[in-house]
């Protein structure tokens, strides 16, 4: 592997330390009450799914550049991201919650995720996450609408002002958790987004002409990473050295954790505190899905003009499209007069900048 620079490895290895790393577990409830007891060999992608939307919490509730240091006392919102995560059936994202809420799309608990599975499942159980309060959007057949984005993020705006806004009650709690985060949000004109985009970029393995435009994905700092990986080998890509992804590598089996007497959580096995795995980046399964959070409207107004910015890249294969609002539909497009820079795609018309 290609050596990495002193100063910067240690950037890579605390940023990669401070990341929340799921894991297989053991001796956790049963799902369901009669369910397994332990997600070794079937929940290595919901781990994986738990640990994109962890970071998008993070970033939520303590900043991007927020690092954890062992020993160091976490602040009680770092707690609160952690437990919306344990391994029981009331915590918001639990491998509980994930299978359970599995089962509508049409997964038995105890089957394999793909990419598109878990992404879908954690918009339905962010909507019960009132604390965080974000707009999941997941953009179906390699497409990004703006419009439909902003129409999400912007819909819990329905006061003229925050004057005209109800008052909230002070002691309000949602779930357990405190209200700060959703009350300012609803007197907030944008709703942070977690934006997840499901692909495939390749039959087999992945077509080498889309490798830059994934490193330049990496390169933003909305970026999420990236989950995929074939059946029972699922990871979570944060990153890359030259032709090398970074990792977290979800299969490890631990014992699941309890509270402490005192009611705090132990951490330590959270928190990945080796180098991190590293692969080569032709070898990444072509099924995976990209992810990306916008904090305000300004971020997701950064990110488009960074997406539009890479389709000028040389040699870089757009992954997905980026569109201002939905194509029309046309049953036949054959008798349509087609002008130059519009494409039939899937039955549609479009004109559209590719990406």
């Amino acid at each position: 592997p290609r050596p990495i620079p002193g100063k910067q490895k240690e950037e890579i290895l605390l940023d990669v330390t401070s990341r929340l790393w799921f894991t297989y577990r053991k001796n956790f409830p049963a799902i369901g009450g009669t369910g397994p007891t332990s997600d070794t060999g079937w929940g290595c992608m919901l781990r994986c799914g738990q640990m994109i939307f962890a970071q998008a919490l993070v970033c939520r509730h303590l900043g991007r550049d927020w690092r954890w240091i062992k020993g160091k006392r976490q602040t009680d919102n770092y707690f609160n991201v952690l437990n919306a995560f344990i391994d029981k059936k009331d915590s918001y994202y639990s491998i509980h919650q994930i299978a359970q809420m599995g089962v509508g799309e049409g997964k038995s608990i105890g089957q394999w995720y793909g990419p598109n599975t878990v992404a879908q499942v954690l918009k339905k159980l962010a909507t019960f996450d009132t604390w965080s309060s974000l707009a999941v959007h997941i953009a179906m057949d390699n497409t990004v609408v703006m419009e439909e984005i902003r129409r999400l993020c912007q819909s819990n705006f329905s006061c003229a002002g925050a004057a005209a806004c109800p008052t909230v009650e002070a002691d309000v709690l949602y779930n357990g958790y405190p209200e700060e985060a959703g009350v300012r949000d609803k007197l907030s004109l944008w709703k942070p987004l977690v934006l997840l985009i499901p692909l495939r970029l390749g039959l087999t393995e992945i077509n080498e002409a889309y490798i830059e435009t994934l490193k330049h994905c990496f390169m933003m700092p909305q970026s999420l990473g990236v989950i995929g990986g074939k059946p029972n080998s699922a990871h979570y890509f944060i990153g890359y050295v030259g032709e090398e992804l970074i990792y977290l590598d979800p299969h490890t089996t631990q014992p699941a954790v309890e509270p402490s007497d005192s009611g705090c959580l132990p951490d330590e096995s959270f928190h990945c505190q080796h180098p991190p795995c590293r692969m080569s980046i032709a070898e990444l399964d072509p099924s995976i899905a990209v992810g990306f959070f916008c904090h305000t409207e300004e971020d997701f107004n950064d990110w488009c003009h960074q997406i539009k910015k890479l389709s000028l890249v040389r040699g870089a294969l757009p992954m997905f499209e980026l569109v201002e609002r939905q194509p029309s539909h046309f049953s036949n497009p054959d008798v349509l007069n087609l002008t130059p820079g519009e494409a039939v795609q899937g039955g549609r018309a479009k004109r559209s900048l590719v990406f």
